[in-house]
């Protein structure tokens, strides 16, 4: 057993405190929006121009126009507002946002990040990723805890470009939550039906008690 996608969404979601501003990066982490705790008001912010992000919409409601980083369809709040990427990114380099929950392809024991690229691949550009990890005072990632090929993604060092240093605070994966400290990464939850010993089994990075 081990958490799906929906599920490892909404133990992100828990993360989530009342009146913050928040990023949600491509992938997993727009799944978020559609678990935000009872009682807890936040703000999604998309760094292509908008503040204010609903759930995605059902099927046959969808508005082309309305769209997120990640290009999928999106909903409007009453209170959203829209505006350029200039400005958008000055939220974003000012601090303005207080936590971004993020995908990855490699997280370090010391929370280096990386999640933009895969050399010999084409990709489109680092987009947001730089500014956000960079700009923001938490960073939360989510991703499955091992690649197709079942090695682990959670290294003692990352083997791919980085997207930052130093500047993960939390992982979330399928097989349960882990804090960046000292000396490497203390399991703080495990998945649904999951082991503390299969999570260390698929772990590289150091985990400290």
């Amino acid at each position: 057993m081990a958490w799906d996608r929906n599920q490892m969404a909404a133990r992100a979601a828990k993360e989530l405190r009342d009146g913050w501003y928040v990023n949600l990066g491509i992938g997993i982490p727009t799944l978020v929006a559609n678990y935000i705790p009872e009682g807890v008001e936040v703000t999604l912010q998309s760094e292509n121009g908008m503040l204010g992000i609903g759930a995605f919409p059902y099927e046959g409601e969808e508005d082309p126009d309305l769209i997120n980083a990640g290009k999928q369809t999106v909903t409007e709040l009453p209170q959203t507002v829209y505006f350029d990427s200039a400005e958008s990114f000055a939220m974003i380099r000012g601090g303005k946002i207080a936590m971004a929950i993020l995908g990855a392809m490699e997280v370090a024991e010391n929370g280096d990040l990386a999640n933009w690229m895969i050399p010999g691949k084409l990709v489109k550009g680092m987009g947001g990723a730089m500014d956000l990890v960079a700009g923001v005072d938490r960073v939360v990632v989510v991703m499955d805890h091992t690649n197709k090929a079942g090695q682990s993604k959670v290294l003692k060092q990352c083997t791919l470009p980085l997207t930052g240093q130093g500047v993960v605070n939390r992982i979330i994966t399928n097989l349960g939550v882990m804090e960046v400290v000292a000396g490497g990464l203390k399991v703080i939850e495990l998945a649904d039906g999951v082991t503390g010993e299969e999570l260390r089994a698929s772990t590289e990075a150091t985990i400290v008690d």
